[in-house]
């Protein structure tokens, strides 16, 4: 039997001789290929400047330890999402505070950010999930509300912003689009993730982009980052092998979560044939759209004449039960075809049970959750293949239901 996977990654000859390169060229940590797919990103986002790091978990990290966000802090983020998006804020010592989705929506209820802003909050978490963008003129509208409420202590980014920070974790959204601006163009802090279901892979690996913030320079910005993410080294390693450059000072205990040049090698050469990648998923949304149109409940827009979606995920869901969920997925999994879930809502977990969190006041999330199904959606996924999944899915459904 044929098993037709989830999401594997892309990975073609181009890649492969790029990496062959990298080991070739004696260099293979943080060097000059991950300088140059730093440049890569920054002209394909159409940002003022990019840092590459080990994650996208880092990259959010990071940019809060940047805006020198700590305890007695508070971050708000959504209650649909993969636990990066909040896990961050409890690592540097913040609360998390979590808003639920809209009704009927998969995306945060702009309504109700308003409400969770206090004194303490210092930044909001956007999720472009599944690669459709946010709706950033609603989350500025209600920050610069809120305006009044901002304090910023002694951190000189935050006093340059003058309000709350907005932090797009755009794991699911490196090329797409909305009213004509690519994703990064939106927030004041932008992270992608690179890992290997991602549309564009190094393996592991992410980024953090941004824009200008007035009055902080982008060279500081970016050493803030180099500091953060090499122990709080002052050179890195580039930098040492110059001559007679050996001499360095620790600054701060910093961190370790660089991405090597072996990484970028491979986001160098999938960015350089990205667009055709997005392109095939387009393709496959547009197929799966006209298959499901009759059954679906709802499901994550990827085109709308506003947004342009890279189709990260097709993420959808049906008039069924959770019971009925987990047995389409059972039984289309016996037949080689792998289904998934996007995402248990936070509350559901462990780890945000035991911080206080309940279901039960995320009741959007969970009625999304419970029917939710994700299908087979990559690069090199054939139209005979998906052809497979749509079938096999509407049998075992119609047999459920």
């Amino acid at each position: 039997m044929k098993m037709i996977p989830f999401s594997p990654p892309d990975i073609t000859e181009a890649e492969i001789n790029e990496v062959i390169g990298v080991l070739k060229s004696g260099w293979i940590t943080s060097g000059p290929k991950k300088k140059e797919f730093e440049d890569m990103l920054t002209s394909y986002c159409g940002v003022d400047r990019s840092i590459c790091l080990s994650s996208a978990t880092v990259s959010m990290e990071l940019v809060l330890r940047v805006l020198g966000i700590g305890p007695g802090d508070e971050v708000i983020t959504t209650a649909y999402t993969y636990t990066a998006s909040a896990s961050v804020i409890h690592h540097v010592g913040a609360k998390i505070v979590l808003v639920d989705t809209a009704p009927g929506s998969f995306e945060i209820d702009y309504d109700k950010i308003g409400d969770a802003i206090t004194e303490k909050t210092k930044a909001i978490i956007s999720v472009d999930l599944g690669g459709r963008i946010c709706d950033y003129d609603k989350i500025y509208s209600v920050v610069n509300s809120k305006k009044h409420l901002f304090s910023a202590g002694n951190n000189d980014v935050s006093k340059a912003l003058g309000r709350i920070a907005v932090i797009a974790d755009s794991s699911h959204g490196l090329g797409s689009k909305r009213n004509g601006l690519s994703s990064g163009q939106f927030a004041d802090f932008t992270c992608f993730s690179f890992h290997a279901v991602k549309n564009l892979t190094t393996a592991e690996g992410g980024a953090a982009v941004w824009k200008t913030v007035k009055g902080i320079d982008n060279d500081y910005l970016y050493k803030q980052f180099m500091l953060y993410s090499l122990h709080g080294q002052n050179k890195d390693a580039l930098d040492k092998t110059k001559a007679g450059a050996w001499e360095y000072d620790i600054v701060f205990p910093g961190y370790k979560c660089n991405m090597t040049d072996i990484q970028a090698a491979l986001g160098v050469s999938q960015l350089k044939r990205y667009a055709d990648m997005i392109a095939h998923r387009k393709a496959l949304v547009e197929n799966y759209e006209n298959a499901f149109k009759d059954i679906l409940d709802l499901r994550i827009i990827h085109f709308d004449g506003i947004n342009e979606s890279n189709c990260h995920l097709y993420l959808a869901t049906f008039p069924i039960t959770i019971e009925q969920r987990n047995e389409i997925i059972e039984l289309c999994a016996q037949k080689g075809v792998i289904l998934n879930v996007h995402y248990k809502p936070l509350p559901l977990l462990t780890a945000y049970k035991d911080l206080g969190f309940n279901i039960d006041d995320y009741p959007n999330s969970y009625n999304i959750y419970k029917s939710e199904i994700s299908f087979p959606l990559y690069s090199t996924l054939s139209f005979e293949d998906q052809k497979t999944v749509i079938d096999t899915f509407i049998e075992v459904y119609n047999s459920v239901k």
